[in-house]
């Protein structure tokens, strides 16, 4: 079974224009995460929304998040983070330098329990590089970090992305345990992502 896209914007959410918003307007399938409160963020009410909707997907999913869309995901609790068979995690935020953020504090820095993919930039005024690439080495997550790239939102020119959607592509089209023991049969095949 093809993973559903379930998109996690961040603070303040992603308007029109933002990758998130893209995707989730042309991706078939997939879900967005809305929140009761975009402007004061609340761990407990942003995570059970999160793992609301997950929960609420009939196979698995691969997370698209953003900013404090991340360390929400990383809170995730593990009847939820089963569900995930992988996590794009861009632009992960700081909330122990930003007080609006600091409900969401301390970031959990324990190995997730699904692929997942790090993007950082060198130059993101939210969140320094350093401490991103922190998060994917606690979290065993692949890094790739960008130069120059903001906070890689509609404000650093980050509408369409095709780099984010690479990237998200190859953790869709990933066998999951059971496809792989699957492939052991010759009639077997990966049915192919809807997208764009």
């Amino acid at each position: 079974m093809t993973p559903t896209v379930v998109i996690v914007p961040g603070w303040r959410d992603s308007g029109p224009g933002h990758w998130q918003s893209l995707w989730a307007e042309r991706m078939q399938g997939a879900v967005r995460v809305v929140q009761d409160d975009w402007v004061s963020p609340r761990r407990e009410s942003w995570v059970r929304a999160i793992g609301d909707l997950i929960l609420a997907q009939e196979g698995p999913v691969v997370v698209a998040a953003h900013s404090l869309g991340c360390i929400a995901t990383a809170h995730l609790p593990a009847e939820v983070a089963v569900r995930i068979s992988g996590a794009l995690l861009v632009a992960p935020a700081d909330p122990e330098r930003r007080a609006a953020l600091h409900d969401f504090a301390p970031v959990p820095y324990a190995p997730l329990p699904y692929s997942s993919i790090v993007v950082a930039s060198s130059n993101d005024p939210f969140c320094p590089v350093r401490l991103a690439g922190a998060y994917a080495r606690s979290w065993q997550s692949e890094f790739v970090r960008m130069q120059n790239a903001g906070h890689i939102n509609i404000d650093s020119g980050h509408g369409d992305w095709p780099l984010g959607l690479a990237l998200l592509r190859s953790l869709v089209e990933a066998p999951t345990p059971a496809a792989l023991s699957s492939s052991l049969h010759p009639s077997f095949s990966l049915p192919s992502p809807q997208f764009l």
